[in-house]
């Protein structure tokens, strides 16, 4: 027998064993996907008992895992926690997240507004959304970074009497991501055509704002497993922080921290574009000190039409350039 007339077993058997192969492959994947479906369940609802146990009540309704075989997708028709000793409660539309088997570590949620919130000291919210995306990329011990994104944003009270409620915002688009590096957690975000109504604000106007900043939390990661109940010891870098309406617009960068007395320290870089232009916008945010506004910003236009500045604070005590602006109590 030749060597070609032995070509054709061989080949058969060598296709055997990789259909084989897949077969087995394929059966282990199955295994592991129902495990971990039926395995997600089970922690939910241990979660959810343990929180009972503590007098919360939260949950995830009408929790169901499909999308066998080609991704992972966790849906519910909505999620609800209250917190009656804290008398804090919050509760969304329905959620959908989806890991695709092409990236099972990045998955994907999408999530229905309204959100209704309540806690002391606040009003109760109601905010709403047309589209409200978050994506995650898994890592341990912390994601590599978790970001939102949304369209078409909107705010009002949600009284719990028949009083009207009161608009609050509305905003075109908003993003956000946050991210840790070593220690720190970086968060960088922006949004689009904002607008505050005047009434929420004491009847202070404002026009349209965009606006978009990159800010590192110093120790952030440990600040994340243990909050801290006061804002003393704590400290940000600011990359750039940017507000802007038409022609207007202000950006200011540099480091703010806060020692254990709770004075603020800050070494600020202040840059205006169409200096003009920003007065008037706050001279219509702060009308009661128009006149002082407009004053000092027509010597701040003699520098040129995007003049930069030093914003100093010591101590709690603050100064642009060689102007005093007063002192800024001790934070909690």
């Amino acid at each position: 027998m030749t060597s070609s007339d032995e070509r054709p077993p061989r080949l058969r058997r060598r296709l055997f064993w990789l259909a084989a192969f897949l077969v087995v492959l394929f059966a282990l994947y199955s295994g592991g996907w129902f495990y971990l479906a039926d395995r997600l369940k089970t922690e939910a609802d241990q979660a959810s008992a343990k929180l009972q146990a503590n007098g919360i009540v939260a949950g995830c309704a009408s929790l169901a895992v499909s999308g066998y075989p080609m991704s992972f997708t966790v849906s519910c028709d909505n999620i609800a926690y209250e917190d009656d000793a804290r008398k804090v409660a919050a509760s969304t539309g329905s959620l959908n997240a989806v890991a695709d088997i092409t990236a099972p570590l990045s998955p994907v949620a999408d999530l229905r507004g309204p959100l209704r919130t309540m806690a002391p000291g606040m009003p109760p919210l109601f905010i709403d959304w047309d589209q409200l995306q978050a994506k995650v990329k898994v890592s341990w011990p912390l994601p590599r970074s978790v970001s939102l994104r949304a369209e078409g944003l909107s705010g009002q009270t949600d009284p719990q009497d028949d009083t009207d409620p009161m608009q609050l915002f509305s905003a075109g688009k908003a993003a956000g991501q946050l991210q840790p590096i070593g220690q720190d957690i970086n968060y960088i975000g922006s949004f689009g055509d904002l607008e505050i109504n005047a009434d929420a604000i004491g009847g202070r106007a404002l026009p349209a704002l965009d606006g978009s900043g990159e800010v590192t939390l110093k120790n952030g990661v440990a600040l994340i497993a243990a909050p801290p109940k006061s804002l003393r010891g704590q400290s940000i870098d600011i990359a750039k922080l940017d507000l802007s309406s038409g022609t207007a617009r202000i950006t200011v960068s540099g480091p703010v921290s806060v020692d254990a007395e709770g004075l603020v320290d800050a070494s600020l870089t202040i840059k205006l574009k169409d200096p003009k232009a920003v007065a008037a916008i706050l001279g219509g945010a702060i009308p009661e000190h128009k006149g002082e506004i407009e004053q000092g910003f027509a010597g701040i236009a003699m520098l040129g039409k995007e003049p930069s500045l030093p914003l100093r604070i010591v101590k709690g005590k603050a100064s642009l350039g060689f102007i005093p602006l007063g002192k800024i109590k001790p934070l909690e």
